[in-house]
Order: structure tokens, then C-alpha cells, then sequence
């Protein structure tokens, strides 16, 4: 989509604080962090949200969690905890319509979230 802000950060026409990379992914820091870690990590290829995954996206499903725990043992979190979340649409906080995995870590979190 040529008007998707991280459609645009994955093809690297917007500068981020990129920390992976790789043939489908891309995953970098959060500009409004919620933790001392916040990453964003994001599918090359534009999906809108979880409301739009199809069968065809299992795969990159799959890959957004490696990744997260690939990042999550870089980031030296790993092992104290960290949590992952999909936003779905505006009432759940989503703000940039291109489906997106958070990772946060580097603070006790509460639950039950929100």
C-alpha cells in the first residue's frame, strides 16, 4: 500500500531504529514506547490485521513469534519475561492499520492488561 507508514518503514522510504531483518520481516523500536523494550515487529508484505489473515499467512504468522523470541534473547529479556500482543482495530489501540506484533519487556507487567 503506498500510503502505509510501515509499509514504508519495511522498504526503508521512512528511517527507524531497525533491530531485524529478514526476507519477510522487519521489527524496530517502537517512536512511543511502553516499556524499557518495545518493539514492533512487521510482515514485508502488507496484511491489514488479524481480521484479514487468511490461510496463505500462516507461515508469517509463525515467523512473527520466532522473531520475537530471537529479539527477546538479544534484548537480553528472555529469560526475566516479556509479553507479545496483536492489536486489532482502533477500540483495541491499533494505530497504524498493517498487522503488527509488539514485544515489550524490561518491566513487571500486570494483569489482567488494559
Amino acid at each position: 500500500m503506498d500510503d502505509c507508514l510501515f509499509c514504508k518503514i519495511a522498504e526503508k522510504k521512512i528511517p527507524s531504529k531497525m533491530v531485524y531483518e529478514d526476507a519477510d520481516l522487519v521489527a524496530f523500536e517502537d517512536i512511543n514506547p511502553a516499556a524499557p523494550v518495545h518493539i514492533l515487529i512487521v510482515p514485508k508484505r502488507h496484511i491489514h490485521s488479524l481480521n484479514t489473515i487468511a490461510e496463505v499467512d500462516r507461515e508469517i504468522i509463525g515467523k512473527l513469534f520466532i522473531a520475537a523470541k530471537t529479539i527477546a534473547k538479544q534484548k537480553g529479556i528472555a529469560d526475566t519475561g516479556y509479553r507479545t500482543v496483536f492489536n486489532t482495530n482502533k477500540d483495541a489501540g491499533m494505530a497504524v492499520d498493517h498487522l503488527h506484533l509488539h514485544l515489550l519487556g524490561g518491566r513487571v507487567f500486570g494483569w489482567p492488561p488494559g
